[in-house]
């Protein structure tokens, strides 16, 4: 089972992650992307699903027209832990630029 990042780990993965940052309340990150349009925005998902399949990892994440908000957490860890910043810099590089 994946470990729950200590704070130096957690703080040096979100000084990493540009746009991403600590939930209130919670020991999770999140981001918001926007894209030109809701099929921009779906075709992002549907990317990012194929990913977390494959990494048997999944996000929590909303979507309205065309922004898509994510929070990772692992949910057996008790918090962010590797396979979140794993995920958050796939879905970074397919959000493109």
């Amino acid at each position: 089972m994946p470990q729950k990042l200590t704070a130096e780990a957690r703080k040096a993965a979100l000084d990493r992650l540009a746009n991403w940052s600590d939930v209130t309340g919670r020991d999770a990150i999140t981001r918001k992307f926007t894209f030109k349009n809701f099929r921009e925005a779906f075709a992002f998902m549907t990317k990012v699903a194929d990913v977390a399949n494959e990494m048997d990892h999944h996000p929590e994440w909303f979507n309205v027209y065309k922004t898509v908000e994510v929070t990772l957490s692992t949910h057996d860890a008790g918090g962010v832990t590797d396979l979140d910043v794993k995920l958050a810099e796939a879905m970074d590089k397919l959000a493109g630029p």
